[in-house]
């Protein structure tokens, strides 16, 4: 029985992944699968597939031409056996060697949707750290289940809220259950498919423990330069989650996240503002954005 299924969307990061394939290698919990799939890569990230693939027969590899991070994860998705779901960032690394046994134990104990930890940042050389929240836990207690809107309430008040899949460990049942999937062709697709996870269901454990190292470079999402693309992407994540439901909570989100995106959004060239403004305006989303966000878009 595969207990766990740990999913690796893997583009151009060939100086990472040996680090990647290792820590998860040595995890003590030897009933899983990982599934790694090739989105592309102009690298040596291939080779590096195929060698530990010869070392070990519980690595099972894709390749597709570069379809993005949510197709790449939906194709694994498809194969995956696991009664759990890890989806982890194929420049990270498992810090705990007992992480995925601890947490199927803690999870199977609870009978959780899902659980979520903590874990840490850390930059390369020459990268400027960027601000993110991966620590949310003290926030709840342990052995406690709670519903995703008081977890989405809680962490939009207190400034904490972060959508990252690589801090959750989810039941396949579940996830097959709500029927969810990846927005494929988007950036930013954690923010829809967490906030879907998450309001679905009424049995989310935490735990308090740091369980992986996420790696902040020069060529991934949140440290390149904040684009219209961004913009519109996240646009599309409201798009979809007003589709979803429309209670409070989701107004909620969105002002949360449109006021900060639109107040980002200063650092595009300014020819590139008048289309996504209108877009946003034409989808009534100003008063989500807010009147700040959109003096500082326009003028800053």
């Amino acid at each position: 029985m595969i207990k766990v299924s740990v999913i690796l969307p893997i583009y151009n990061v060939a100086s990472y992944l040996e680090e990647t394939f290792n820590s998860i290698l040595q995890q003590s919990l030897k009933e899983i699968e990982i599934i790694a799939v090739n989105d592309g890569s102009t690298d040596q990230s291939e080779e590096i597939i195929n060698k530990f693939k010869q070392q070990d027969p519980r690595i099972i590899s894709f390749s597709q031409e570069n379809q993005g991070q949510s197709a790449a994860r939906n194709l694994a998705l498809k194969h995956a056996k696991g009664q759990y779901i890890y989806m982890m960032d194929s420049d990270d690394k498992l810090t705990d060697p007992e992480a995925m046994q601890t947490c199927y134990d803690y999870a199977e104990r609870n009978k959780a949707d899902f659980i979520f930890f903590d874990g840490e940042s850390f930059s390369e050389e020459g990268v400027s750290r960027i601000s993110r929240n991966t620590k949310r836990t003290h926030l709840v207690d342990e052995n406690k289940a709670y519903n995703g809107e008081y977890l989405l309430n809680l962490t939009l008040d207190t400034r904490t809220h972060n959508c990252v899949v690589w801090l959750l460990f989810i039941r396949k049942d579940y996830l097959d259950h709500i029927g969810l999937r990846f927005y494929e062709g988007i950036i930013h697709e954690d923010e829809l498919f967490t906030t879907i996870l998450a309001l679905n269901s009424y049995n989310i454990f935490c735990m308090k423990r740091n369980f992986v190292g996420h790696r902040i470079r020069r060529a991934s999402t949140m440290t390149t330069s904040f684009s219209k693309r961004n913009i519109n992407c996240y646009l599309t994540v409201a798009d979809e989650l007003l589709k979803f439901r429309q209670t409070p909570i989701i107004h909620k989100f969105l002002r949360y996240t449109l006021s900060i995106v639109f107040y980002t959004g200063h650092l595009i060239p300014f020819k590139q503002k008048p289309a996504v403004f209108w877009r946003a305006l034409r989808s009534g989303y100003l008063k989500y954005i807010g009147f700040k966000s959109a003096i500082v878009f326009w003028l800053k």
